[in-house]
């Protein structure tokens, strides 16, 4: 464990979650800042951790289909990774699907971290695929509503 103490706010400021976003898909990965920000922003619930006020991490939940939620832009700044904030902020976003009714979520998951997306129950269920110039595979995992009774969803 790490002294760092997170806060991840459900809902949180998307210009946070947009530095963040930008600093690490942009900046650390050559992803196209045209295609960063996209149409499903507005429609979208972002997450946003931050570490002594400042934003840390981010990941944004959508609904694509009916009962079918779909995580995304999940990133780490650099100096907080391997500090299990990835993980808390996958916590937060099945809470918030489960609050939301979804019964499945998926997601577009880098190869380079497709363990992690393993190690939280998600499989994979699409062979190797480009997307913003970066190899990923679709995942999935089927998430019981009834499941997480220790979250309390939006604060």
């Amino acid at each position: 464990m790490t002294a760092t103490d997170y806060r991840i706010e459900v809902d949180g400021d998307r210009e946070d979650a947009y530095d963040v976003r930008f600093a690490v898909f942009v900046e650390e990965q050559g992803v196209d800042p045209d295609i960063e920000i996209d149409e499903h922003e507005e429609a979208a619930t972002h997450f946003v951790a931050y570490a002594d006020g400042e934003p840390v991490g981010a990941a944004r939940l959508r609904e694509p289909e009916a009962g079918v939620g779909k995580v995304e832009r999940l990133a780490v700044l650099q100096p907080h990774r391997g500090e299990g904030l990835g993980r808390q902020l996958m916590d937060a976003v099945e809470a918030e699907a489960r609050v939301e009714g979804l019964e499945r979520l998926i997601l577009h998951g880098q190869l380079r971290v497709v363990d992690f997306y393993e190690h939280l129950g998600y499989e994979q269920v699409s062979d190797e695929f480009e997307e913003a110039g970066i190899t990923h595979v679709k995942m999935a995992k089927s998430i019981d509503r009834a499941e997480d009774s220790s979250v309390s969803g939006r604060r």
